[in-house]
């Protein structure tokens, strides 16, 4: 298969890092994590344009493109350290939905079944689905929790006459046996959806949710610890897909469905570097970055960082691996080196 590139905007890769054909193995032999685009927004519910999102979150830096970010807070450069590569866009027309998540899953399938990550750039949360069954039909079914950060549960069933939409993704993947109901943590509820018997739903599925109320209450680094001990629990890995809605509005404008009373950009940046660093991670993605919403690309920047978070966090948990060394926030910056 011929690689397609960008479907929108230039080719270019994330942050100028090397390119890699996701059909052809022999291009990516030594990957670590082999980025794909998804520029799919035909499953969205209200405003669209994040078949927009692959382009900006590649490109969205004030720093040159030239396959290099060394990390203040982690002391270690995850492009570099790393061996990263950008496969460009997998081809999704939003007028065929089944055939485009069809088609990415064979894309993530094939990356996961040759020893990479899959770092997945949306779209809309559609593609959470073939997303994580591709990690899923490489590892085996019910193998892989899910850590979800979302204002919304996406846990629908038939909206606008079709099983496929952004608003429904999650279910798919607990209904076909991908991802195990009680092995799916969700981060970052609020609003007002679903509804009542959504929720039942969920609960009869023993998914665990925190709602927003819950992490104000608890604090956001006891719900993550707590999480974290039911993702590892009998599975072999961890997906996480970070829809940028978790945040709120004033921090990530550029999105479809957006809810008030989200996280900081501070606290889903330490999030997903923590994941990053503390658990077995099989597959990533970022979603719901709508450029056309955006403001001044707030959203756009952000949805970069927390891509650059999570692949240092990556590179710092294989460095302390090696070494035996622990890293610690605490510790002045000239120190962590």
């Amino acid at each position: 298969m011929v690689r397609y590139g960008p479907q929108y905007g230039p080719d270019i890769t994330f942050l100028g890092v090397d390119r890699c054909d996701w059909s052809d193995p022999e291009t990516y032999a030594d990957a670590d994590v082999v980025i794909v685009g998804a520029p799919f927004d035909g499953g969205t519910s209200h405003r669209p344009g994040t078949r927009f999102g692959p382009e900006y979150i590649r490109k969205t830096c004030y720093l040159a493109h030239d396959g290099s970010r060394p990390s203040l807070a982690l002391g270690v450069d995850g492009l570099r350290d790393l061996r990263v590569y950008d496969a460009g866009d997998v081809e999704m027309f939003s007028g065929d939905a089944a055939r485009s998540v069809r088609d990415l899953q064979q894309a993530v399938y094939r990356i996961t079944a040759n020893g990479a990550i899959p770092l997945v750039l949306g779209g809309d949360h559609t593609i959470a689905w073939p997303d994580a069954a591709g990690v899923a039909q490489y590892v085996g079914e019910g193998r892989v929790s899910m850590i979800h950060f979302d204002a919304h549960a996406d846990t629908g069933n038939i909206e606008f006459g079709s099983l496929i939409g952004h608003g429904q993704p999650m279910r798919r993947l607990i209904e076909s046996g991908a991802v195990r109901g009680d092995r799916f943590l969700q981060m970052g509820l609020r609003g007002y959806w679903p509804p009542p018997e959504t929720l039942d739903w969920m609960a009869e599925q023993r998914m665990r949710s925190y709602e927003m109320s819950e992490i104000s209450a608890r604090g956001l680094e006891e719900c993550l610890t707590e999480a974290f001990a039911i993702a590892i629990d009998d599975c072999d890995g961890v997906f996480l897909s970070v829809d940028i809605d978790v945040c709120d509005p004033a921090h990530a404008p550029g999105t479809g469905t957006p809810e008030p009373g989200g996280l900081t950009a501070r606290q889903l940046l330490d999030s997903v570097r923590r994941i990053a660093y503390e658990m077995p991670l099989m597959g990533i993605d970022v979603v719901e970055v709508s450029p056309p919403y955006d403001h001044a690309d707030i959203t756009s920047f952000l949805a970069n960082r927390v891509v650059l978070e999570v692949l240092s966090g990556l590179a710092r948990r294989r460095r302390d691996a090696a070494d035996g060394t622990t890293w610690d926030p605490r510790t002045p910056l000239l120190d962590r080196r």
